[in-house]
C-alpha cells in the first residue's frame, strides 16, 4: 500500500500581519494538501484541490476567487495530472472523500467522472442549496457531471472519542469520516489507518500547525488572534488534546499548511509535491 501526499492548490492570499510594533500586508503561503491512497478497490482520493478546468478555463467566479486568493494556475498541480505522473490513470480513482466542498477543495471532481463522491449529507445540502456566505464558496460546476454521491448522516461509531463512520466497508486500508463542523456545517476530517499509525486529514478544522501544537513555530499566530481562531475553529481544543495524548498513534495535518506537507516524507509515507 502506498499513500501519496500531493499539493493540488497553491494559494497566496494577502493577510494582515500585526506584530507588537506594527501592522502590514503580506502574502500567506498556503497549499491544498490531498491524499492518494492505494486500496484493494482502486485509488481513493482525499480532497481534490483545483481541477484542470479551474486552471485552463475558469468561470468568472473561479477567476475572481483565484485572483483574490493568489492561486496558482499551474495545470501540473491538478490531481489528475499528478496521478498520471505517479504512473496511474485518472480512471484508477474509484472514490473521492471530500472534507468539504469549497471550490479550492472540490475543483478536481470533474476530472474523475467515474468516481463515487463521499461526503457528509449536511455538506452536500449546504453546497447544493446554499444559504450562508460559506456555502456560496462552492462551485456547482464542480458536480455538473452528475457524479455518484454517497452521503453520510449517521455517525454512530467512535474514533478516539470522536463521532465517526467507517466508509467503504471491505476496503483496506480503513477509512473513516469524522464530523468536525465549524468551517462548514458538514465539514469532516478523514482518518486513514496505515501500517505505522493513523493519518488524520483535518481539512480546514485548523489552518496552521501552531494551532494544535504549541511547540511548532510554523506560521505562529499572535496571541491576540487565538480567541478568534477558537470561535472559527471550534474543534481546536479537542484536536490539541488528540495531538498531545496520541501523537505516537496519529499523524494529524490540515489542508493548507505547507510545513505539514513538507515533513510527511519522514513518517514512512511517500511524499509528492
Amino acid at each position: 500500500m502506498k499513500i501519496y501526499h500531493l499539493n493540488c492548490a497553491t494559494l497566496r492570499p494577502f493577510a494582515f500581519v500585526l506584530s507588537d510594533t506594527a501592522g502590514y500586508l503580506s502574502r500567506a503561503n498556503l497549499i491544498g494538501h490531498c491524499l492518494v491512497i492505494e486500496t484493494n478497490a482502486g485509488l481513493v482520493l482525499v480532497d481534490s484541490g483545483y481541477g484542470i478546468k479551474d486552471r485552463s478555463q475558469p468561470s468568472l467566479a473561479m477567476r475572481a476567487f483565484m485572483a483574490v486568493s493568489g492561486s496558482s494556475r499551474d495545470i501540473r498541480q491538478a490531481a489528475a495530472n499528478q496521478i498520471v505522473d505517479l504512473g496511474y490513470t485518472p480512471q484508477d480513482v474509484q472514490h473521492i472523500v471530500q472534507t468539504h466542498l469549497h471550490l479550492d477543495h472540490a475543483g478536481g471532481l470533474p476530472d474523475f467522472p467515474q468516481a463515487k463522491i463521499h461526503v457528509h449529507a449536511l455538506e452536500y445540502d449546504g453546497a447544493t442549496k446554499p444559504r450562508t456566505f460559506s456555502e456560496f464558496l462552492c462551485n456547482p460546476g464542480h458536480w455538473a457531471h452528475h457524479p455518484d454521491w454517497e452521503l453520510y448522516s449517521a455517525f454512530e461509531n467512535k474514533w478516539f472519542g470522536f463521532d465517526a463512520a467507517r466508509i467503504l466497508e471491505g476496503v483496506f486500508p480503513e477509512i473513516w469520516l469524522i464530523p468536525l463542523p465549524g468551517h462548514t456545517r458538514g465539514h469532516c476530517a478523514v482518518a486513514v489507518k496505515t501500517a505505522h499509525k493513523w493519518l488524520l486529514h483535518c481539512g480546514d478544522a485548523y489552518l496552521s500547525r501552531s494551532d494544535i501544537d504549541p511547540e511548532s513555530t510554523s506560521h505562529s499566530r499572535p496571541k491576540w488572534i487565538q480567541p478568534l481562531a477558537q470561535r472559527l475553529f471550534p474543534y481546536l481544543p479537542r484536536l490539541r488534546a488528540l495531538q498531545r495524548q496520541h501523537s505516537d498513534e496519529i499523524d494529524i495535518f490540515c489542508a493548507h499548511d505547507p510545513f505539514e506537507l513538507s515533513v510527511r516524507s519522514f513518517i514512512g509515507e511517500i511524499l509528492k509535491i
